[in-house]
C-alpha cells in the first residue's frame, strides 16, 4: 500500500515535473532522492555552432578549382532582367512577388531575353555560328556511319517487298492469265458441241436453218484481231472455209440445194449494196 502511494505521489511528481520546465537545483535533487528522475529521460541538449561567413575561405576554394577558360568557352553572362516596356524602363526586381507564378516566370523570360541580347552579338564578334542549318531537324545521337547502315537495310527491306509485290502481282496475272485461257477453251468447245450438234440435225432433216453458219462467221469476226480490211478478209476466209467443210459433211444430192441458198443470199446483199463474203473464186458452186 505504502509502495503504491510512493509509486502514485512518483507520478504525480513526474508531470508536475514536465509541466514546469523551469526546475532549481534543489527540486531535481529532491525528485532524483525519490526516484523521479530514470534515464532517458532528461537529454543535455549541445550548444549550436555559431555561423560564419568566412569570405577569405570561400574565395580560396574557388581560386582552386577555377579554369582560366576564354568566354567562348564558358558563355556566362551576368545580368539583370530586361526592364519592362509596361513599366517604361522602371526597375521591377522589389515588386516582383515570389508567390505570383506568372510574375515570376516573366522575370526569368526578361532576364533570359537580357541574356541573349548581351552574348549575341559577342558570339558574332567572334564569327561562332548561333543559327542551325536549314536541313537540320534535332542532335543526333548516332553517329553518321550507323544511320548510313541504318539507310541501307531499309532501303534493302523495301526492295524486297517490291520484289516480293511484283511477284504476287505476276502471281495473279498467271493465274488470271490461265483462267481466260481456260475460259476460251471451254467457249470453243461448247460451241463446237452446239454446231455439231445443228448439223447433226439438219443432217437428219429436224431443222432446216442455217443461222449456225452465220453465227459461226460472226464469233470467228469476233475473236480476230487487226484492221477492218483484215477482218473482212480472214471473214472471207473463214465463212468460206466453213461452208466447203459443211458441203463436204452432205452428200452430192444436198450440195445443189444449199448452192442455191447461198447464190440466193448473195443476190439479196448485192441488192442492198453489199459485198458478198465469199469471193468469187472460192464459190459454193465450184463444189457441185
Amino acid at each position: 500500500m505504502a509502495a503504491a502511494v510512493a509509486r502514485r505521489d512518483s507520478f504525480s511528481d513526474s508531470g508536475s515535473d514536465s509541466e514546469d520546465s523551469s526546475l532549481s537545483d534543489s527540486e531535481l535533487q529532491e525528485a532524483f532522492a525519490r526516484g523521479a528522475l530514470k534515464p532517458g529521460l532528461n537529454v543535455v541538449l549541445e550548444e549550436r555552432p555559431k555561423r560564419r561567413n568566412d569570405t577569405d575561405g570561400l574565395k580560396q576554394c574557388l581560386a582552386e578549382f577555377r579554369q582560366q577558360l576564354a568566354w567562348v568557352e564558358r558563355l556566362d553572362v551576368t545580368l539583370g532582367p530586361v526592364a519592362d516596356p509596361v513599366s517604361q524602363g522602371a526597375s521591377t526586381s522589389d515588386a516582383v512577388d515570389p508567390e505570383n507564378d506568372f510574375q515570376r516566370e516573366m522575370s526569368f523570360y526578361r532576364q533570359a531575353q537580357a541574356a541573349v541580347l548581351e552574348a549575341l552579338p559577342r558570339l558574332r564578334k567572334l564569327q561562332v555560328p548561333t543559327r542551325r542549318p536549314d536541313d537540320y531537324f534535332a542532335e543526333m545521337a548516332k553517329s553518321d556511319q550507323q544511320m548510313q547502315k541504318i539507310r541501307q537495310k531499309l532501303k534493302s527491306k523495301q526492295e524486297a517487298m517490291e520484289r516480293s509485290e511484283k511477284a504476287k502481282q505476276l502471281r495473279a496475272m498467271r493465274k488470271y492469265g490461265k483462267k481466260v485461257q481456260v475460259e476460251i477453251l471451254q467457249r470453243r468447245q461448247k460451241e463446237k458441241k452446239n454446231m455439231l450438234n445443228a448439223v447433226k440435225k439438219y443432217q437428219k432433216g429436224l431443222s432446216d436453218k442455217l443461222d449456225f453458219l452465220d453465227e459461226e462467221q460472226t464469233s470467228s469476226q469476233g475473236n480476230k484481231k487487226g484492221s477492218a480490211s483484215q477482218r473482212t478478209k480472214k471473214g472471207r476466209r473463214a465463212q468460206s472455209g466453213t461452208q466447203k467443210r459443211v458441203l463436204m459433211m452432205y452428200p452430192a444430192s444436198s450440195q445443189k440445194w444449199l448452192t442455191t441458198k447461198a447464190q440466193e443470199k448473195e443476190e439479196e446483199e448485192e441488192k442492198e449494196g453489199r459485198k458478198p463474203l465469199i469471193p468469187e473464186s472460192t464459190h459454193i458452186t465450184c463444189l457441185c
